[in-house]
């Protein structure tokens, strides 16, 4: 029994190069995205606190309006449920100089801090005792915010 040739051998086919370069453009594009969450790392390691601060206190004046609003949106508005907040936001009112010191020569930018923190103290003075008081007062608020926002934020 001999086997004969056959006139058309199968050859193997010739592996596509393009596999190989999807795998060197996936690993690159790995180590691009390690080394760029790496870079960025350090960039915020080297932040100080006095380059956080007005990022700080104003998430923190946000949270704290975030909080009256719920409250306000749970019918939970009595003064043990608003006071402490009105008080928080009166507190971070007072930084509001410090923590953007750049600004703090500003005299448009001392007086709508000065005004937010006299909505403030006219709010502490006769806190609201129910729900139509609280959302008074944190639209009287939102003003004095939205004041200086519009003169100061980018």
């Amino acid at each position: 029994m001999s086997t004969t040739p056959e006139a058309n051998p199968v050859t193997p086919a010739k592996p596509s190069a393009a596999s190989r370069y999807l795998f060197v453009f996936l690993v690159g594009l790995v180590i691009g995205a390690i080394a760029v969450v790496m870079i960025l790392r350090t960039v915020e390691a080297k932040k100080t606190w006095q380059d956080r601060y007005p990022v700080a206190a104003m998430d923190l004046f946000q949270a704290h309006m975030a909080q009256l609003k719920s409250s306000t949106e749970a019918n939970r508005c009595s003064a043990t449920d608003t006071l402490p907040h009105l008080q928080a936001l009166r507190t971070v009112a007072n930084d509001i100089e410090p923590a953007f010191g750049d600004l703090r020569e500003d005299a448009r930018f001392s007086k709508h801090a000065s005004d937010l923190r006299a909505v403030l103290d006219s709010t502490l003075a006769a806190p609201p005792l129910n729900c139509a008081g609280v959302t008074t007062a944190t639209g009287k608020i939102g003003e004095a915010c939205k004041a200086c926002h519009q003169d100061f934020r980018s």
